[in-house]
């Protein structure tokens, strides 16, 4: 059976958010915080994911020449530099191949402009053209997001080359007749508030609101389109228990060994028509 090209776009401003690659404080103790392209790797590494998939490449929007990406993306850098901190082990391997040797960059330098700047949809439009030029180049068959702090529009749209090729894993239940969808950027800070009772109404001023306590919170694996987080749900895992004392890289930690890593594998499975097995392994 061929394998599935599949290509990895990721934020790694997200990712040093997260913390990923590093240890972090839990609970009076302290946990490594895997990141998404870590856990994936292993799976395509250790399951029969790694029979129906190739990883071709790892794309990351991060512009350099960006003062704010820099001070975001921090002590990390956009490239592994020996005895520096990375998002992962920097002698991971997939099919052979050292992750590190995957990395391109296809900076979204359209984010230098102001929001209102005229023009900035055409800066938008050349990085989506770039992105797709990459993608067939690579031969890409399908593109997995995680932590893409931009919304595509031109590659997702009905009739385009990658509509229904592209596929998204979020930090959240993403449908939105569920009582635990948090969809957008504040999925996990929103999920966090929501074991608290509130509900944030504002997020310039953080204003809130009183609700009925929701207590869980989970992932969902969905395909992308011009919304946001708002396509159609492929598989979701509803299993990360909040508890009201979490700070948000505790939860942000449940969750994702709970609930987003079992959704991505089990998502891929689906996809390749493979047996699903609870708890994400394939």
């Amino acid at each position: 059976m061929a394998k599935t090209k599949l290509v990895y776009i990721w934020s790694l401003r997200n990712a040093a958010a997260d913390r990923a690659g590093q240890y972090i404080d839990y609970k009076g103790g302290q946990r490594y915080m895997k990141s998404v392209l870590e856990y994936l790797v292993e799976t395509l590494n250790e399951t029969a994911l790694g029979e129906a998939y190739s990883l071709e490449a790892v794309i990351y929007d991060d512009d350099r020449e960006s003062e704010r990406d820099r001070e975001k993306v921090g002590g990390y850098g956009f490239a592994y530099q020996p005895g520096a901190q990375w998002f992962y082990p920097p002698e991971l391997e997939v099919g052979g191949r050292r992750v590190n040797d995957l990395l391109c960059a296809i900076p979204s330098t359209y984010r230098r402009l102001p929001l209102d700047a005229a023009e900035r949809p055409a800066g938008k439009r050349a990085f989506e053209a770039r992105l797709l030029d990459r993608l067939q180049t690579l031969g890409a068959e399908l593109v997995v997001l995680d932590g893409l702090l931009v919304i595509l529009d031109e590659l997702v749209r009905p009739g385009a080359a990658y509509h229904r090729k592209i596929v998204n894993i979020h930090p959240g239940i993403t449908r939105i007749e569920s009582p635990y969808e948090r969809r957008g950027a504040w999925a996990t800070l929103d999920a966090l508030h929501g074991a608290q009772g509130r509900k944030v109404v504002n997020w310039q001023t953080m204003e809130t609101v009183d609700v009925p306590v929701v207590d869980r919170t989970g992932a969902s694996f969905h395909y992308v389109d011009n919304g946001i987080d708002s396509g159609e749900v492929i598989h979701d895992v509803l299993g990360t228990v909040i508890s009201p004392q979490d700070n948000i890289l505790e939860l942000r930690w449940n969750n994702f060994n709970l609930s987003l890593f079992p959704a991505l594998s089990q998502g891929l499975a689906k996809m390749a028509g493979l047996p699903l097995v609870p708890g994400g392994e394939v």
